[in-house]
């Protein structure tokens, strides 16, 4: 075997106390440890210590991160994989980053302690991002977007009031919204995105000063905010008085036969109503945790105080591997490669969908992100065909954990980065085929 098995063994075994190393001198095999029976503590306390609400917080402030988790948790052996929020190993660009981060490590200064904004060059890429309308000094980096939503909603809201969202939404921020003791609102979603009339109505009947969206290929239902709403959207929150949290999270995972994208609402949105997010690691890896956030106005030197006190700020090395990364001619091939491929994938899974399943209806096929939003017949239950679907081999999502109120349907949302290819995927689709075979015949 080779010198780096040998190695990675040996830190194994050293990890779990079965050998010890002694630089010179080789490894030996560890002591037996005397067990000693440890008396259990009694936590029942801590029952009372966390449920008991004060008539000074009355909003429950308990945390369900169960929406979060099903896209995070890695399937069973065998199980393929509907139900992740990344790209498969597969198309994540490993060399690259690898490559990125160790030459990030050895620029001078690299591991010194970065500006608190982020560095001056990542700033200047992101606001590039973004169409030219911000600068640099607008900008502060975020590890991830999820911090970055987390910072925005503390920034602009205050516990017990109430933040509009998009319905169906990203079961993440709906757990934010509610950890930080926010009351979501759901604002109904078509294929073309949000509705601004009901926006409008939620806004008058809530007093609500926040709207969160994903106005591109947004999650789950692929949708992408129509050009005629896109001011409307705007309009409303100015004469609210409100912000509107922009989440950008998969402009990059543009498929090949998308056509030109729609500018971010920042890029139109000189009055600082729009407060920017936008994200590295959809594109990369789940590790590569580098996103964004702009803002124009007081806002910004809110949001950048809360960053500061919660992470004081991102690895300066993380942050030289993102310019690294970035400015790589590795880069746009990168790019280029998974809008080809999650264009065949997508199209596999559909073409699967609609000849072997067809009473699954797909409302809408995205040009990007990594998901399709499927409407289950009247009457199914989402979780019981998710139990039925694991036992049969492939991991899903139910749709209940979108919605911030009673759902109007049952649905089920399918990732089709996870899997490793083609080929899954229909295999995928198929055991999908048996789950709701069985759930029919109960």
């Amino acid at each position: 075997m080779s010198p780096v098995t040998v190695s990675r063994a040996l830190a194994q075994l050293s990890a779990e106390g079965l050998v010890v190393t002694r630089p010179g001198a080789g490894a030996f095999r560890a002591r037996p440890r005397t067990r000693t029976a440890t008396p259990a503590g009694d936590t029942s306390w801590q029952e009372v210590a966390l449920s008991a609400d004060s008539s000074a917080d009355p909003v429950p402030r308990s945390v369900d991160a169960s929406g979060v988790l099903v896209s995070l948790d890695a399937p069973a052996p065998g199980v393929i994989e509907f139900n992740g929020g990344y790209l498969h190993p597969s198309l994540q660009p490993e060399r690259a980053m690898a490559a990125a981060l160790s030459r990030a490590g050895r620029r001078p200064g690299a591991w010194g302690r970065p500006p608190m904004e982020g560095l001056p060059e990542l700033r200047e890429w992101f606001a590039r991002g973004i169409g030219g309308a911000v600068s640099a000094a607008e900008v502060l980096i975020t590890s991830g977007g999820q911090s970055a939503l987390t910072t925005a909603l503390r920034a602009l809201t205050t516990p017990g009031t109430p933040v509009l969202v998009e319905s169906p939404t990203y079961p993440g921020m709906l757990a934010i919204a509610r950890a930080a003791g926010l009351r979501p609102v759901p604002v109904p979603v078509d294929p073309d995105g949000v509705k601004p009339d009901l926006l409008a109505d939620a806004f008058r009947a809530t007093g609500a000063r926040v709207f969160v969206c994903q106005p591109l290929f947004q999650n789950p239902t692929g949708a992408v905010l129509a050009p005629q709403r896109r001011g409307e959207v705007l309009r409303i929150a100015r004469e609210a008085g409100a912000f509107v949290v922009e989440d950008d999270f998969v402009r990059r995972l543009v498929h090949e036969d998308a056509g030109p994208l729609p500018r971010p609402l920042a890029a139109d949105d000189p009055d600082g109503v729009v407060v920017h997010v936008g994200s590295l690691t959809k594109a990369t890896s789940p590790s590569f945790r580098v996103s964004a956030l702009a803002a124009r106005g007081p806002v910004l030197e809110r949001l950048r105080a809360i960053q500061v006190v919660d992470t004081f700020f991102v690895p300066r090395p993380l942050q030289e591997a993102a310019l690294e990364l970035v400015g790589s001619p590795a880069w746009p091939r990168h790019l280029r490669a998974i809008s080809a491929e999650l264009r065949a994938r997508r199209d596999a899974m559909t073409a699967e969908l609609l000849s072997g399943l067809p009473d699954l209806a797909l409302p809408h096929i995205p040009s990007g992100g990594y998901h399709l939003w499927l409407r289950l017949p009247e009457g199914t239950d989402d979780t019981a065909l998710t139990s039925a679907a694991l036992r049969a081999g492939v991991a899903i999502t139910p749709g209940r954990p979108y919605f911030s109120a009673e759902p109007p349907a049952p649905f089920v949302r399918l990732s089709f980065a996870a899997a490793a290819g083609t080929g899954e995927i229909i295999e995928g689709v198929r055991r999908l085929r048996t789950a709701c075979d069985e759930v029919r015949a109960r």
